[in-house]
């Protein structure tokens, strides 16, 4: 498990968030995505080091970088007159690298943070790369493109932070309050699929860009089942699927089948209209 999962963290270190950053807007980010690469490759080095100094120091360099990105939040904020679905989707964006930061800071210097299992912290940095930075931009972008059915867009745009926001309360109150936040979340990227496939799909530009929105919208369908499915076992003792099965279906599936798309497909959408 260690090795796809520390795959589909550097996949999200190199690739999603500085694609992800140039779709973000707003004072800072399209000068902290061409920096990116600068504090990536450390951290992704570090995933491959044993646990000690070198891999911890390397770690931080990423971790600073999430940080910085987390700093552009208030400026943000600042510049808006209300806190709208998808501006908190996108403050969402902004803050959740910085947990996956800290938790691989963590987990490469073999700390037991706040109590936490190294496992948990190793998996906090995908979820926090995926399930936090990615999906609320998304949604975020969905959100405001959506015409047809506004109401849809505002509450994919408001349940994927809230959902994420649940999803981490869980981690420190019991796994029944994670169920409830993986619920929200996937009721969320549920909407979003929905609309990236009936909507915005149908009015994409050219057939490729139509195709990676549909695709994303189709593996959300069985990638967060398998979430709900996993958090379920979790509070209730059912069988459930291990946490090897799950970086293999649910990770995987959500790296390459929902963010690369989707991302790629959004990159497109602002190319083609300038």
């Amino acid at each position: 498990m260690t090795a796809l999962v520390d795959l589909i963290v550097m996949l999200g270190m190199l690739v999603v968030v500085p694609l992800g950053l140039g779709l973000l807007g707003g004072p800072g980010s399209a000068a902290l995505a061409r920096l990116w690469p600068l504090a990536a490759l450390p951290g992704a080095v570090a995933l491959w080091l044993p646990r000690g100094a070198t891999a911890t120091a390397l770690a931080s360099v990423y971790a600073a970088a999430t940080v910085a990105l987390a700093a552009l939040a208030p400026a943000r904020l600042a510049r808006r007159r209300s806190l709208a679905p998808a501006e908190l989707a996108a403050l969402t964006a902004l803050l959740a690298p910085s947990v996956a930061g800290l938790a691989l800071v963590a987990e490469r210097s073999g700390t037991r943070l706040l109590g936490f299992d190294l496992d948990i912290l190793a998996l906090t940095v995908p979820h926090f790369h995926f399930a936090g930075f990615t999906a609320a931009l998304v949604a975020g972008l969905v959100c405001r493109s959506t015409r047809s059915r506004p109401g849809l867009g505002r509450a994919a745009a408001l349940s994927v932070p809230v959902g994420t926001l649940l999803v981490l309360a869980g981690y420190f109150v019991d796994d029944w309050a994670e169920l409830v936040g993986a619920v929200v979340l996937t009721a969320g990227m549920w909407l979003v699929g929905l609309l990236s496939w009936q909507e915005l799909a149908r009015r994409a530009p050219d057939r490729l860009t139509g195709l990676l929105l549909r695709c994303s919208a189709a593996v959300l369908v069985v990638t967060m089942l398998l979430a709900l499915w996993w958090a379920l076992g979790e509070a209730t003792g059912l069988t459930h699927p291990t946490l090897t099965w799950m970086a293999a279906t649910h990770g995987l599936g959500n790296a390459l089948g929902f963010a690369l798309c989707a991302l790629l497909a959004w990159r497109r959408l602002k190319e083609l209209d300038r």
